[in-house]
């Protein structure tokens, strides 16, 4: 299988940059033309049944998501490598480090899930799981998650490319992937260097949540909050976004 990808860049550092779940590998807003590419090389991925690769069939688990993204590195003739995750990205780069740590140079997580379930009470339940079929449900995540501040086209925009980008398959597939993962015991303690980015305005992953998910696990994980962003900085904070990252990447 080929697997696609959209690279930005030409430097030896190569960064595979891993989608949320309404995202894709297009779905970046203007956050990749403000990345070094004479120092870096950023491959933005997607998963089986987003973006290119909505026609690729899968099982939509974590495994398979890490599986591609080392097939990729490989067909790339990339040994050692940097990983971004944003949201449920996290969980997927965390699966890779657990997978090849050997091969992994650092880690950065835009407001990323953990290697742990997420606690859902009933109502959290059915809107995450109803947005499967309900772009209402899809637009209330996003207004949520980005603290109901941001105007109302750009939130439609958001669900727009989630539904045009992503099947109900591997939609349905990649939210039972990244909400039910347990695998903890596998990398805790890893001393890889981690960078984990929470916006001050996202109320489900902010800086409250990733320091009880993500801190405590990885003596070198580092915890910075972008201010004036929730749940979505490449879009609401992209010049910082790339500054802080390249900061971190080059340390």
């Amino acid at each position: 299988m080929t697997i696609p990808c959209i690279t930005v860049g030409s430097g030896d550092h190569h960064v595979f940059v891993l989608h949320g779940w309404f995202g894709s590998s297009d779905g970046w807003g203007l956050f990749p033309t403000y990345l070094d590419g004479s120092r870096f090389s950023y491959h933005f991925t997607d998963n089986r049944g987003y973006g290119a690769r909505m026609d690729d069939r899968g099982a939509f688990t974590l495994d398979e998501v890490a599986g591609d993204v080392l097939a990729l590195a490989d067909s790339l003739g990339v040994q050692t490598f940097s990983l971004i995750g944003h949201s449920m990205g996290g969980a997927e780069v965390l699966r890779i480090l657990a997978k090849a740590p050997g091969r992994v140079r650092s880690i950065v997580g835009i407001t990323p899930v953990g290697a742990t379930p997420s606690e859902f009470d009933e109502a959290g339940h059915d809107l995450f799981y109803g947005a499967v079929d309900d772009e209402g449900k899809r637009f209330g995540i996003i207004d949520f998650t980005t603290g109901n501040r941001n105007t109302a086209t750009w939130v439609a925009s958001v669900v727009e490319h989630s539904m045009r980008r992503s099947t109900t398959e591997g939609f349905q597939g990649a939210l039972i992937a990244w909400a039910t993962p347990d695998f903890l015991g596998d990398i805790a303690g890893s001393e890889t260097p981690i960078l984990v980015i929470a916006g001050e305005h996202d109320p489900a992953l902010g800086e409250a949540t990733v320091r009880q998910t993500w801190q405590p696990h990885f003596p070198n994980c580092t915890i910075e909050v972008m201010p004036n962003a929730g749940h979505y900085p490449m879009f609401e904070t992209p010049v910082q976004l790339a500054t802080i990252i390249e900061r971190f990447l080059t340390d």
